[in-house]
């Protein structure tokens, strides 16, 4: 108030005060620098698992960089920028949410030094942009063609993948299934694309993680309805999904009816019967034996009777199907969904050798079907763990390979990782800023050693020396080892391509690319106005 005051008293000052956007500045880079530091530790297959803990008394434990900060309640409006940077990572490449993070908040620790130094933030932003360019060429020189073929290279970064996380210990079984996965929902007609929803991952409470498999064919982690001691297994099985409720039909408006005596009591019920009984005499018609009846929210999909009536008829029934899986279902079976009982017609129907309920050996039930003729493209696989936070981050790791699988199958380059790109990158860039002329070149150069921060964390969460292990490592790339990095599992430098240690190129350009694009966001921000 003070300051506003002298300001009217003398209104022949023309002293413009910068001050305040500096500070908003400073303010934006040291929270989103504190989101950084935050997952930092959780970076590298050594790397320290977070336990999230929620509002509702939920616990989680992961190390997956996007899970982390999609958890944590950020209020700063640029801190947010680093949950949205992560989370668009996970949509490019799905795996390397963690060092995103970890690379931007590097770059804006360069970027606050160049801007303590007096250089105008467009200047930093923009070289910080040349950079990025380069560096994407950099990487792309670096990488190793791959085929689709070649199916130990995609388990090999798959398993890479999956060292980071809490489930690495079994790698060797979810990297060749989540290979498998990819691979067999590929469509020939257009190679490039992958498209996860066709891998469906059932999550089963019960076993360990090795009783993880994939099923040609369905899973449902649900029983076949038993109520009135229906099948539960069926050869040959003729498989209809159904949109519509088999169940006396209720008016639209709310009514009460009043009943009289007992005859029209009977009558009520008698035409409840036959026309139930006419429902299943239709479906039975087509020869159809199982059927997969979708949840309903105006009245119960099936009644005591028509489950009685359908048991009768050797139907198999399983109920309480989701509304978003019938579009899977459908895809898998190679069927149409039917949504009434006019168009039950043999056509609408999927076939298969084999529909049955399997018992688990404690005491849970699924429901697999097996032999689909004509199968469209998908997959399932039946994730199984001892207790759900177990469960749950088997199922991020599991989509994390996934996703790199899918990396590779868009664009099929593969690089070393354990830190070898980035120093790699360091050192050219250090390079090519000597060529630069003017502020550019001493931004570059900054940017150029803000990358060391990826195989400094890695040696650190490792236990090892960073300092010498980082210079080492500098050492053994200027002698032109381009694929030289850091083995945490020995603690020493070896050639990670021959250790096996690989990611898909699409992972670390997509990295690169976004944080800096981030970086440069968080930049040219001068001044937060709050709109009550």
């Amino acid at each position: 108030m003070a300051s506003a005051a002298v300001s009217k008293a003398k209104p022949t000052e023309t002293f413009i005060d910068n001050k305040r956007k500096d500070d908003i500045r400073m303010a934006n880079i040291a929270a989103a620098q504190a989101v950084a530091d935050a997952v930092r530790t959780s970076l590298g297959p050594k790397g320290m698992d977070k336990m999230i803990s929620t509002a509702s008394g939920e616990v989680i434990i992961t190390n997956d960089g996007a899970t982390i900060l999609n958890k944590m309640e950020v209020l700063q409006p640029a801190a947010k920028f680093l949950v949205e940077l992560s989370k668009s990572q996970d949509v490019v490449a799905g795996d390397g949410t963690t060092t995103v993070v970890v690379i931007a908040g590097a770059l804006l620790k360069a970027s606050l030094t160049l801007l303590n130094a007096g250089i105008h933030p467009t200047v930093v932003s923009d070289s910080l942009h040349k950079a990025s360019i380069k560096a994407v060429e950099v990487l792309s020189a670096m990488a190793v063609p791959v085929e689709l073929s070649d199916r130990d290279s995609l388990v090999k970064s798959a398993s890479t993948s999956l060292n980071s996380k809490v489930v690495s210990q079994y790698s060797t079984l979810l990297a060749p299934l989540a290979v498998d996965a990819v691979l067999s929902v590929v469509d020939p007609e257009k190679p490039d694309l992958v498209d996860l929803k066709d891998i469906k991952i059932v999550k089963k409470l019960g076993g360990t993680v090795d009783d993880t498999e994939s099923v040609n064919g369905l899973v449902f982690d649900k029983k076949v309805s038993h109520a009135a001691g229906g099948p539960t297994r069926v050869e040959n099985a003729k498989i209809a999904v159904i949109q519509f409720q088999i169940s006396p039909p209720k008016t639209d408006i709310e009514q009460s009816i009043v009943v009289s005596d007992y005859s029209q009591m009977d009558r009520i019920l008698k035409e409840e019967r036959n026309y139930i009984l006419g429902m299943i005499k239709k479906i039975k018609a087509t020869g159809c034996n199982v059927l997969l009846i979708q949840k309903s929210i105006l009245r119960d999909a099936v009644t005591d009777l028509s489950l009685h009536y359908l048991a009768k008829a050797k139907i198999l029934v399983i109920k309480d199907i989701e509304r978003d899986e019938i579009e899977f279902i459908t895809k898998t079976l190679n069927c149409l969904p039917i949504s009434n009982i006019e168009h039950f017609r043999s056509e609408k129907l999927g076939y298969a050798d084999l529909v049955e309920e399997v018992p688990l050996g404690d005491g849970g039930k699924i429901v697999k079907i097996t032999g689909i003729k004509d199968m469209g493209r998908t997959t399932s696989v039946l994730v199984r763990g001892s207790n759900h936070l177990v469960l749950d981050e088997a199922e991020r790791s599991l989509h994390d390979a996934l996703c790199v699988v899918r990396c590779l199958v868009n664009k099929k380059f593969l690089i070393a990782g354990g830190g070898a790109p980035e120093i790699e990158l360091s050192r050219q860039l250090g390079a090519w800023a000597k060529v630069l002329h003017g502020m550019e070149g001493y931004c570059v150069k900054a940017f150029a050693e803000a990358l060391e921060v990826i195989p400094y964390t890695l040696a650190e969460n490792a236990g090892l020396n960073p300092i010498a292990i980082v210079t080492e490592l500098r050492n053994r790339h200027a002698q032109g080892e381009i694929n030289s990095g850091i083995n945490v599992r020995k603690g020493q430098i070896t050639n990670i391509l021959e250790e096996n240690v690989v990611q898909p190129l699409l992972v670390s350009t997509s990295a690169i690319t976004l944080a800096a694009e981030c970086v440069r966001m968080i930049l040219k921000i001068d001044d937060i106005v709050t709109v009550r």
